[in-house]
């Protein structure tokens, strides 16, 4: 679990971070964005502790999520700040669906992990929310962009608990 979910709060981070090179810091959209990304940063600190501690190999696709989720960030923005909108909120629903499945595959085996997964599974459903609030799902072809993002999240969310 700490693998898929360190390798997934770096992946965002790199969303993120392909987003803010292509929309810079004075888009309206970019102080959102900021903060998103601010929070995504403590979440991967905290997971990179945490593997640290517990002594987890991170996925060796550490370098193929650098690149992609930089790609995606940037297409993303380059298509528009509401496709980037588009983007998060894909994301996020994907998440929310992944921590639930870790949440109850948890139970009360392990409450330290099972409460940090709950605290930032609410943060991301905070970014969902805002990415839906800005305009994602006005992006024309929304729901085949969306289907992409998540099938994306879906296959390195597969990878990254093997690899």
């Amino acid at each position: 679990m700490l693998r898929v979910d360190q390798a997934g709060e770096y992946g965002a981070t790199r969303i993120y971070a392909g987003q803010m090179a292509v929309l810079g810091d004075r888009h309206p959209a970019a102080r959102v964005i900021a903060r998103m990304a601010t929070q995504e940063r403590r979440h991967l600190d905290i997971f990179d502790k945490m593997i640290a501690d517990r002594a987890v190999r991170p996925t060796l696709l550490q370098p193929v999520w650098n690149v992609a989720g930089h790609a995606l960030g940037a297409v993303t923005a380059l298509m528009s700040p509401r496709a980037a909108m588009a983007c998060t909120a894909a994301v996020e629903t994907e998440i929310d669906k992944h921590y639930r499945e870790q949440l109850a595959a948890l139970g009360g085996d392990d409450p330290d992990l099972a409460a940090t997964i709950s605290e930032f599974r609410g943060e991301e459903l905070e970014h969902r929310d805002t990415a839906i609030a800005a305009g994602a799902e006005q992006v024309p072809g929304y729901p085949v962009l969306s289907a992409f993002i998540r099938a994306g999240c879906r296959a390195a969310i597969a990878l990254s608990k093997r690899i």
